[in-house]
């Protein structure tokens, strides 16, 4: 493999129904980033699916210098092996040095096979990316087998009690998955236009074709915690699900939104949808409390961009302390309820 092909960064822009996923534009914005240290800084979006050329003028606004498009009804809906084929044609086509995919339930099944069909290592639900150097630290002796200018893709490991950077230096092209609300989006460019390369790599079925029956949307009725601007979370030490009343009431007089711990998770006392952390979510609220949270690196990963950050604990060592704006030292049992009529009673006053 020649490595010196390989130039760019590409990024899988997920659409659903004709609209582009979030996910695809905070890929658009960590690439922009990532591309400055590189040589070669051109940002391109793989967009695939049926009759979605009207997505790319978002896409450009978003950060993407050029759109390579592969439109095909066989894209229509979200199937594995037309997709893989895409995608993995486009690789071969193109050679980008590095591919990001997001770790959605679509990515996650699209990025490993996709890789495995072009021959490179993919480091899946990275939760960081820069470029530096490989080995980080250089073996004393054979300074110059270090490498320089790779993707450097950090994730947790080992149910997330440690967190491993994985460098791909032998092939190409350099490809991970991402977790949604990682990234940054950049504000749009009203206005910016990419170079839009129309490619079809021509579609046979095959025998690991399957045939779309029936598309079955289920409405979730839990709020997506990555959208609220003040999240209400707690730990194992409130107690029981039912004390999770006490935060609810806080949420509800802040207009906010409850959010958990995994080990609130583990526990049956609330469900995934609002997990914060490596194996959860990451959020970036304006206030986000964290009531009986010890402060668990996994825990603090999935939060600690939030704007400001108040903890209420009542042990005074706890780590979240350690990153919190504010800090209460107390029962919760007494605090929260406090808080809540305490606020109830100023925002009454201020809308009188």
């Amino acid at each position: 493999m020649d490595l010196t092909e390989y130039k760019g960064i590409f990024i899988f822009a997920q659409q659903v129904d004709g609209k582009v996923s979030s996910i695809a534009l905070e890929l658009l914005g960590k690439a922009r980033e990532l591309s400055e240290k590189l040589a070669d800084k051109t940002v391109t979006a793989v967009l695939l699916g049926s009759n979605v050329e009207g997505l790319c003028n978002e896409l450009a606004q978003y950060g993407a210098d050029r759109v390579i498009l592969v439109d095909d009804p066989s894209l229509k809906e979200y199937s594995t092996e037309p997709y893989t084929h895409a995608l993995a044609s486009v690789i071969n086509k193109f050679k980008p040095e590095i591919m990001l995919v997001g770790a959605t339930a679509i990515g996650r099944d699209l990025g490993p096979r996709t890789s495995a069909r072009v021959g490179t290592g993919l480091t899946a639900d990275c939760t960081q990316l820069e470029i530096g150097d490989f080995p980080l630290n250089p073996i004393p002796g054979h300074e110059a087998e270090q490498k320089h200018g790779l993707l450097l893709m950090t994730r947790p490991a080992f149910g997330g009690n440690t967190i491993a950077t994985i460098a791909c230096p032998d092939h190409r092209p350099q490809m991970a998955t991402v977790r949604s609300g990682v990234m940054k989006k950049i504000a749009p460019a009203a206005g910016a236009e990419a170079e839009i390369v129309k490619f079809n790599p021509g579609f046979e079925k095959n025998n690991c074709y399957v045939e779309i029956e029936k598309v079955v949307k289920e409405v979730s009725t839990v709020a997506d915690i990555q959208d609220a601007k003040i999240l209400v979370s707690g730990g194992r030490g409130v107690g029981s699900k039912e004390n999770f009343k006490l935060l609810e009431d806080l949420a509800e007089v802040l207009h906010g939104s409850v959010a958990c711990s995994r080990a609130v998770v583990d526990s049956g006392w609330m469900p995934k949808e609002l997990q914060v952390g490596q194996t959860g979510k990451t959020v970036r609220p304006h206030v986000y409390f964290a009531i009986g949270i010890s402060g668990a690196i996994q825990h603090v990963a999935g939060m600690e961009e939030s704007d400001i950050i108040i903890a209420i604990n009542k042990d005074p060592n706890a780590p979240i302390f350690d990153v919190a704006d504010y800090g209460i030292v107390g029962d919760l049992n007494k605090i929260v309820p406090l808080l809540t009529a305490g606020l109830k009673k100023e925002l009454a006053k201020k809308s009188a």
